[in-house]
């Protein structure tokens, strides 16, 4: 029997019901105006074993960030919990790179726990993320048919930049530093959600992300493939075809955002930063599912949506 990532917090949603979880149908839990967020980053699974250490640290961050970003909040603290390994040398370089993220998003890490493990085991490592939200802190089941749904970030980079470095370790450029390193919208989080009727980030998978905001928010998605918006890198990589679309759509790791926003809303009007990348991928209908197309017509969907974690 097949017990996955689904299936856990299916049986977890009997323990945890509490309003302040939102049903375990959003990636963050809300306790007054305060936003709070735990991820975990596993050795071999979220990262490579040689990755530099400091970008396993700058990703540890990030990728709790974005679901702060995904909420509108503003970054307020962090606990951490590190498994110790080794003499001391990676943990030290693993530090330089949490310093580096939470001074660049003015983060303050408060505290955390340490364990020690047997030389060689995988390294497991958390963050909680505690965020102040505005006056809308948008969850998964806000979306309404008639929402289009925007896109802030790329897709496809993240995973293009694994390949390349399962390929060749010494492997370098814009992909790998995607991959390694992504960069939460915070920023263009806090400005889309006081209009947005559903919020999320993009981490496993365009499609899979998608069909979660779908299922909580009792709608049905269409995307246009032409539209999503593609780095020059991964094109140049990848392409830009229907096959290279479906990729990128199924690819983990992008940390975009994903918002449902009302049809006669332009979030171009905002004052988003300089080089945000924003595009208009699909909208909302009554129903269930997705629906893909192109300019080729109906594209079908494909089984593999994205990123599940599996017993």
């Amino acid at each position: 029997m097949s017990f996955g990532e689904f299936d856990f917090i299916d049986r977890l949603r009997q323990i945890v019901t509490d309003p302040a979880a939102r049903g375990l149908e959003d990636d963050v839990a809300v306790v007054g105006d305060l936003v709070l967020t735990h991820d975990t980053i596993a050795e071999g699974v979220h990262y490579l074993p040689d990755d530099p250490p400091a970008s396993v640290g700058w990703k540890l961050v990030a990728v709790n960030l974005s679901d702060l970003a995904a909420k509108g909040a503003e970054p307020v603290a962090a606990l951490m919990s590190v498994t110790i390994d080794g003499e001391g040398e990676w943990e030290e370089r693993f530090l330089f790179g949490v310093a580096a993220a939470c001074e660049a998003y003015r983060l303050p890490l408060v505290g955390g726990d340490t364990i020690r493990l047997p030389l060689g085991t995988p390294r497991v490592l958390g963050l909680t993320a505690i965020g102040r939200g505005g006056p809308r802190i948008p969850s998964r089941a806000g979306g309404k048919a008639g929402d289009k749904l925007w896109l802030v970030g790329t897709l496809g980079d993240a995973a293009a930049g694994l390949s390349a470095l399962l390929t060749d370790p010494r492997m370098e450029g814009p992909l790998v530093e995607a991959y390694r390193r992504p960069v939460p919208q915070l920023a263009a989080g806090r400005e889309l959600a006081a209009h947005a009727n559903a919020m999320m980030d993009v981490s496993d998978g365009l499609l899979l992300d998608l069909s979660r905001l779908c299922l909580a928010s009792g709608c049905r998605a269409k995307v246009d493939l032409d539209a999503l918006p593609l780095s020059r890198g991964f094109i140049a990589e990848r392409g830009a075809d229907r096959i290279a679309r479906l990729s990128a759509a199924t690819s983990g790791d992008d940390y975009a955002l994903l918002a449902a926003l009302p049809a006669d809303f332009d979030p171009l009007s905002l004052p988003l930063p300089s080089r945000t990348i924003l595009a208009c991928i699909g909208t909302l209908t009554a129903g269930k599912g997705l629906s893909l197309f192109d300019a080729a017509g109906k594209v079908p969907v494909p089984e593999h949506l994205g990123y599940e974690h599996h017993a």
